[in-house]
């Protein structure tokens, strides 16, 4: 059997252990891998999403660095590399880097809500209140399916971006006693 086919078997087989809730054996054949195969994104990227289900958080980091350097990963791992590596800088604590991951995923995928959840989620733990909820309002208005979210879509997307706008009117409200 080639080194490639090998490769690939070893693989699939560690994706699948994944797959059916047998994580911790997965991560084992993984970091086996990465080690074999130090300059593959995709093993980096799966063995990165291995640590990520047990929770070990930090050592998928710099499995998530290693797969976002490299070449080779398809369209789809690589937004889901960007999105690991942005959510789990976020969990660390690291909103500045979390924010400056998930833009870097927006660069390349722009529009994807996906992305911009998360990146409302950082903006928001970095006390940047307002571009979170414009941003979580504008995601909602563009891929909400709820008819009544639809209904109100043009007046989601206009208080989106106008949060403290208010009617000026020439009377005080009236106070209840």
């Amino acid at each position: 059997m080639s080194d490639d086919r090998e490769r690939d078997a070893a693989l699939t087989r560690a994706v699948q252990l994944r797959e059916q809730d047998q994580a911790g054996q997965a991560r084992e054949q993984l970091v086996e891998l990465a080690e074999r195969y130090p300059q593959d994104a995709e093993i980096a990227y799966q063995t990165a999403w291995a640590h990520d289900v047990l929770g070990l958080e930090r050592e998928a980091v710099p499995f998530y660095e290693r797969a976002l350097a490299g070449a080779g990963l398809s369209p789809e791992d690589r937004h889901g590399a960007f999105l690991g590596l942005g959510s789990t800088h976020r969990v660390l604590g690291s909103y500045g880097v979390a924010s400056q991951t998930l833009r870097r995923g927006l660069d390349e995928f722009p529009d994807d809500p996906a992305l911009q959840a998360f990146l409302g989620m950082a903006l928001y733990n970095q006390g940047e209140s307002r571009e979170a909820v414009r941003l979580l309002l504008r995601t909602l208005a563009a891929t909400s399916g709820d008819r009544r979210v639809q209904g109100y879509r043009r007046a989601i997307e206009y208080y989106a971006d106008d949060l403290d706008g208010v009617q000026q009117t020439d009377e005080e409200p009236q106070e209840k006693s």
